[in-house]
């Protein structure tokens, strides 16, 4: 029997990457990315140029179209492997990353008639614009004593479902009565492929973004009508499709489709999944005790469980929601690489920039370098990492990123070598938030770009976490752990396997060199973490509101 292939195709905020995978041993036999035209639209819509309110995200679905037919072929034609040979297709996403479609399964910002109304537009995960609602929704359901609530942490967030969609149905009814169901957009891009009218929904979005439970279902409808009268019906109507298991076949990849993408019609395809939770099959992690974080703009933090258990800040709890057999733990940073990356852009003086062309190197390698002389607590700076909110554990995404102790001297390095120790600590909030409530945190795995390109920040992390962390061999971890789902899709019978963890045994890889904790350096972060708790909460738990004050400040003038 010839090899058997499947392709991954993993859905970022910025472009979509393809991977053609091998199943005997998980070689990544070809990879290409697809930009997207439209990127992150978060200042005015195209064409029509209305511009967008604060903290909103948008996004346009034909780009997600077109990491298919780009990526795809393109991995295809330069790996040389016989499209009858790839046997499954698997699908991750940004999550939650969600739009209205019609009842002919179309997103209404397709509509000429809708394509003006910013509601009609995908809402990416990082879409804040639905904090009002988050709050409300989170301030009934603690009155009312809602058992579902303890499962995400006590809070709900704004970048969920029930938040987006509420916020649709008060600023733009009409656009609420227009669409026939909500979606994740994993759910719809896999409705495009199969062209199936009866859509399903994956449990992992469903369970970690929609606050759907495998026993429980939904939250009641008393529940939803003490929100809005309007809402009543919004699960059995707008939410609407079943809900099933990661690994599924959800149907086979049409004539259409397969033509645009250089397959065998009939490919079997997997139900979409997260970015982040496809990443745990992918560097092998399918028992508890092992912390996934996948690194990029931001962080998601996943861990398995045997047991519920009430987490603060957790991003939910949810049963087969990475591995089928146990509970799956989320949690997540809303801002990491996007901090660094924000520093390079704006905040880094041009002598820097003109150091790191002379020698022929990047500006985030040059202050690497330059930071790794420095000893923890050398700089004489610490920093809050909430440039983007705080997704875990106070779950509010109106406080905002400060630094402290800058002086005369304080040199373009040490703020860099600081925001990484930020983002340490904030990590070191959350496996403590885990490991304190019965969640067992014994390693870390990292996944994503930054542990492939920032040694210094991988040390940092064990050092500030005290626990040894294990580096994906792979580039593209939840591009192969979507192609392992697409592989489950097809089956054993077709050169597959019939559940993830088989193919995470035979698939997934790690790099034999590990970051342990050098004790020196633990020690003296672990006084800088006691300093970073105090500012953590005393910024965040409500002694001092300063920042949110600032951005009510900030919106009068604005406006």
């Amino acid at each position: 029997m010839s090899k058997r292939y499947a392709i991954g195709v993993d859905y970022g905020t910025e472009s979509g990457r393809a991977v053609l995978v091998d199943l005997s041993d998980g070689t990544e036999v070809a990879d290409h990315v697809t930009p997207y035209p439209h990127n992150v639209i978060d200042e005015k819509l195209p064409l029509s140029g209305i511009k967008l309110a604060y903290d909103w995200a948008l996004q346009h679905p034909k780009d997600y179209i077109d990491v298919l037919t780009q990526s795809v072929p393109a991995v295809v034609q330069a790996s040389g492997v016989d499209p009858a040979d790839i046997i499954g297709l698997g699908i991750d996403f940004t999550a939650c990353t969600m739009l209205p479609i019609d009842k002919e399964g179309q997103p209404l910002c397709f509509n000429p008639a809708l394509t003006n109304n910013p509601h009609s537009w995908v809402k990416l995960w990082k879409h804040h614009a639905a904090q009002d609602e988050a709050n409300l929704i989170n301030e009934i359901a603690e009155s009312r004593g809602e058992s579902f609530l303890a499962r995400y942490g006590g809070k709900i967030s704004s970048e969920w479902m029930i938040a987006k969609v509420w916020q649709i149905l008060n600023e733009a009814p009409d656009i609420y009565e227009q669409t026939d169901r909500f979606l994740e957009a994993t759910d719809w891009v896999v409705s495009q492929m199969t062209g199936q009218s009866d859509i399903v929904r994956n449990s992992c979005t469903t369970g970690y973004k929609s606050i759907w439970h495998k026993k429980d279902g939904y939250p009641s409808k008393a529940f939803f009508k003490a929100l809005d009268p309007r809402l009543e019906n919004l699960t059995e109507t707008k939410l609407r499709g079943d809900v099933v298991p990661l690994g599924t076949k959800a149907g086979e990849l049409t004539e259409a489709m397969a033509k645009m993408m250089g397959l065998k019609a009939g490919t079997a395809i997997a139900v979409g999944n997260v970015d982040a939770h496809a990443a745990v099959p992918g560097v092998g992690v399918v028992t508890p005790g092992k912390l996934v974080m996948a690194m990029g703009t931001s962080i998601c933090h996943m861990l398995l469980g045997t047991e519920e258990r009430e987490v603060e800040g957790m991003c939910g709890v949810v049963e087969d929601g990475i591995i089928p057999g146990y509970l799956g733990y989320e949690a997540g940073q809303s801002a990491v690489g996007d901090i660094f990356a924000w520093y390079v852009e704006q905040g880094v003086p041009a002598y820097v920039q003109a150091a790191a062309e002379q020698e022929g190197t990047n500006v985030h390698e040059w202050l690497e370098r330059h930071a790794s002389a420095y000893k923890p607590g050398e700089t004489g700076l610490l920093a809050l990492d909430w440039w983007n909110g705080n997704r875990s554990v106070l779950v509010d995404t109106e406080l905002n990123g400060l630094i402290l102790g800058y002086s005369l001297l304080t040199k373009p390095e040490e703020i860099y070598r600081t925001l990484l120790e930020a983002t340490a600590f904030g990590t070191r909030k959350i496996v403590d938030a885990f490991h304190d409530n019965g969640v067992e945190v014994q390693e870390l795995y990292a996944c994503g770009g930054l542990p492939q390109k920032n040694r210094l920040l991988m040390q940092i992390y064990a050092d500030v976490t005290n626990r040894e962390i294990k580096i994906a061999d792979s580039k593209q971890t939840p591009a192969l752990g979507a192609a392992m789902f697409g592989a489950v899709a097809a089956g054993a019978a077709n050169g597959g396997y019939d559940n993830i963890v088989d193919a995470a045994h035979k698939m997934a890889r790690v790099r034999k060199e590990t970051f342990k904790p050098i004790a020196e350096n633990v020690a003296v972060y672990e006084q800088l973490y006691q300093e970073y708790s105090k500012l953590h909460d005393y910024f965040g738990r409500g002694e001092n509101d300063v920042m949110k004050r600032l951005r009510s400040i900030r919106k009068e003038a604005r406006h």
